[in-house]
């Protein structure tokens, strides 16, 4: 008798039948580019239009570094803002990295959780951190290497987030029922960055709702605007010429999965705690990820190393942590030797690194470094450092 993977009880026999009817986790070695014009097609991935012109909002000087917060308009409700950050006194052009920050439950703060701003990180971003990355910023940390850094805020997120009074009316009683139960349990008024996350989980799933309606989704929205700060960053006269790395934890690993794909302006990528083939995750897996991974019809573009390693042999390096909740560990290791036969396929078995850590859900100072020297190599020669 065949396992009927966790998530599909009830469902026996669907899983056989979508293979049936067309090509689902393929185990066969796609065509890059095929496989990029299937996932820029079932994102739903819309276009950019017009010249995306930052505006420098502030600017800040402070641990070694020159930050500047800049604002742009993405054509789709408020303007994003991003934190651009350098390290003080280098005038010349650095190689760019823009670093995605994670999903993490917390929505109310987005680039808050990977990097220190003009003023002190709140409290809620600072736990999410505590939690996901050992306290670091991440961001400055890699900007006082050498780096011209841009974190954005995702779609969804920070500047981009949607606040509670135009959410739908049903996301809306959802959110004040949660929120009533939190501050039961808590004993104490919900503040408005905790308020807000009692009613963000239940947007996500209405928002992907709405976006498939109009013919994209929660992962090209979000994939979208990532595109947007790539050509951003990589536009700069500050910056090297020649494209940017990428790197990113948890939800922001899979925007640094899906960027290389959908963006000729990266140069590297770094996806940490965000890979496993998909067949695995059928087995009680599925449920605890975000849209930004899990898009409706993913699957059939191609299994998820596949879409990492599309734009093999760009450099690509793919932390797994080893005690991860979230990723079953025979898919983290499949998904490696796949990538691992993709790049040798490609002849550049170099330019991929796996790399295992004995580590939850997290990105953690050990993995840290080997990722800034990843970016060191792929960037060697072109630095004024």
């Amino acid at each position: 008798m065949s396992h009927t993977p966790t998530d599909l009880r009830s469902l026996d026999g669907l899983l056989d039948l979508a293979r049936s009817a067309r090509p689902l986790f393929s185990a066969e070695e796609p065509d890059g580019e095929a496989v990029v014009s299937r996932l820029r097609t079932t994102l739903g991935l819309l276009p950019v239009t017009g010249q995306v012109d930052p505006e420098v909002v502030q600017t800040w000087s402070a641990g070694g570094l020159e930050g500047a917060v800049l604002r742009w308009d993405v054509g789709v409700g408020a303007p994003s803002e991003g934190w651009l950050l350098r390290p003080a006194g280098e005038t010349g052009p650095l190689p760019g990295v823009v670093a995605f920050h994670c999903h993490g439950g917390v929505k109310y703060y987005g680039k808050e959780k990977v990097a220190d701003g003009p003023e002190p990180t709140p409290p809620g971003a600072l736990a999410a951190r505590a939690e996901l990355y050992d306290g670091v910023a991440y961001a400055n940390e890699l900007a006082r290497r050498g780096y011209a850094v841009l974190v954005p805020d995702a779609f969804g997120w920070g500047s981009r987030r949607v606040p509670i009074a135009d959410m739908p009316d049903r996301v809306r009683s959802l959110g004040d029922l949660v929120a009533a139960q939190r501050e039961t349990e808590t004993g104490r008024v919900l503040d408005d960055p905790a308020r807000y996350e009692a009613y963000s989980g239940p947007l996500e799933d209405a928002m992907a709702k709405l976006l498939g309606i109009l013919g994209t989704s929660w992962g090209g929205a979000v994939a979208r605007e990532d595109a947007i700060a790539i050509d951003l960053l990589a536009s700069r006269d500050d910056v090297l010429p020649g494209g940017v790395g990428v790197v990113g934890l948890s939800g922001g690993g899979a925007r640094a999965a899906l960027a290389p794909a959908l963006s000729e302006n990266v140069r590297a990528a770094a996806v940490i705690a965000m890979m496993s083939t998909l067949a695995p995750m059928l087995d009680g897996y599925v449920h605890k990820h975000t849209w930004m991974m899990m898009n409706p019809g993913i699957g059939q573009v191609a299994d998820w190393p596949d879409i990492a390693a599309a734009r093999r042999p760009r450099p690509l390096l793919v932390g797994y942590a080893e005690r991860d909740h979230l990723f079953p560990p025979a898919g983290m290791h499949a998904a490696h030797e796949l990538i691992t036969a993709r790049y040798s396929s490609a002849g550049a078995p170099q330019a991929y690194r796996g790399v295992f850590v004995d580590a939850p859900h997290s990105f953690p100072p050990g993995l840290q470094q080997q990722t800034w020297e990843f970016f060191d190599d792929v960037f060697a020669g072109t630095s004024p450092n």
